[in-house]
């Protein structure tokens, strides 16, 4: 298994692609960009140096990829943990889970979404490509707890 970041996943894998940008990876998910064929996720794979994460054995062979076995994302997780991979929560958010993109603190002056929590109650975070606000609430414990019992 070669395990070196960045990584894409296939379309078997969109929540591992969850998890692994909150622990800090820069990871492309293949429904994201609007593609599942193999030929487009090979291409995608080779044009940005991701190494493929995928539960498809003739995908993982084609693009030296890393074949998945389990199908539950703790499974997943496991099996990347066991190749060496480090799976913790980064102290802040670097990767949107919802689209990739970076993301930057919102200032405590800043207005917040009214599903979000204010910047000056907790740290907030905005994806700057889709917009999408992020904070540790109960999700982030959740993926915490997650990561804690591989």
């Amino acid at each position: 298994m070669a395990l070196s970041p960045p990584f894409c996943c296939d379309v078997m894998c969109g929540k591992l692609a969850v998890y692994l940008r909150m622990c800090g990876y820069d990871t492309a998910y293949a429904l994201d960009r609007g593609i599942e064929a193999d030929d487009a996720i090979a291409d995608l794979a080779r044009e940005e140096s991701r190494t493929v994460l995928t539960r498809d054995r003739q995908l993982a062979e084609r693009t030296g990829g890393v074949l998945l076995t389990d199908r539950s994302v703790e499974g997943q997780l496991r099996e990347l943990r066991e190749a060496g991979l480090d799976l913790a929560l980064d102290g802040e958010p670097a990767y949107c889970g919802t689209c990739n993109g970076p993301v930057e603190p919102v200032g405590p002056e800043e207005r917040t979404p009214e599903y979000a929590p204010t910047a000056r109650e907790t740290d907030i975070w905005r994806c700057r490509h889709c917009g999408q606000y992020f904070w540790k609430g109960s999700h982030w414990d959740r993926v915490r707890e997650t990561l804690r019992g591989l």
